[in-house]
């Protein structure tokens, strides 16, 4: 009996170091042509754009896990479909050095989330109006950004009602305290693409706290926190 338990246990700690690698060897930002998918931990965005034209196709996102050498997507938003919002997608991948196959799409991996300092999907929790920061409790009303090591993408979403707002993404850097947006794709402004922003931006105690200029020349001061499923 205890040459079973330690065989299954021995078993299970196998299935987990498994399931990890596999996990982590998929982190990152992925290309085909002008279509980007960023996964972070638990979390991922997808985006078709023309960056040259300054046109924006859509895009879709949520949740993900794996689960029997499929990734399982959680639709949180989908302009293509928003029917889609709310369902649970299960597509085949496999993954060959720097190269994804997922679904009938081949991505080249861009970058594997480093430096990754801001890696991660970011909820907005905080927003300061004059010099008071008023709280964003979080709901179905949501705006995130995901951030690879190199990329990131914006969305302004509603679960509930499957309203879509707005989305931007493209590269940005942060060091010294210094964060630079490069916009690739902004959905409602297409006259933004090919601007860069530059903020300031600290951690303190987790919490992402971003000031500067919005894309409009506002000031802004925000505070985002990393999200938990």
């Amino acid at each position: 009996m205890k040459q079973i338990i330690t065989a299954f246990f021995l078993f299970y700690l196998l299935s987990v170091s498994v399931y990890s690698q596999n996990k982590n060897k998929l982190l990152g930002a992925w290309k085909n042509q002008e279509s980007i998918i960023t996964i972070v931990d638990g979390f991922y965005s997808y985006a078709e754009f023309d960056k040259a034209s300054k046109t924006f196709a859509g895009t879709s996102g949520g949740q993900w896990e794996i689960e029997n050498k499929q990734i399982v997507q959680l639709v949180e938003f989908n302009t293509f479909s928003p029917e889609k919002v709310g369902t649970t997608l299960k597509k085949n991948f496999s993954l060959n050095g720097k190269n994804l196959v997922l679904g009938d799409k081949t991505f080249t991996r861009i970058d594997n989330n480093k430096p990754g300092a801001l890696a991660g999907a970011w909820l907005i929790t905080g927003r300061k109006r004059g010099e008071e920061i008023g709280e964003i409790k979080e709901g179905p009303r949501k705006t995130m950004k995901i951030l690879s090591g190199t990329r990131f993408q914006w969305i302004a979403y509603n679960t509930a009602t499957k309203q879509f707002m707005g989305t931007g993404g493209g590269t940005y850097t942060s060091e010294k305290g210094k964060y630079i947006e490069n916009i690739d794709f902004f959905s409602r402004d297409n006259t933004r693409v090919g601007a860069s922003l530059d903020f300031k931006f600290e951690l303190k105690d987790g919490d992402w706290h971003h000031s500067g200029k919005s894309s409009k020349g506002d000031p802004i001061y925000e505070i985002w926190r990393l999200r938990k499923k």
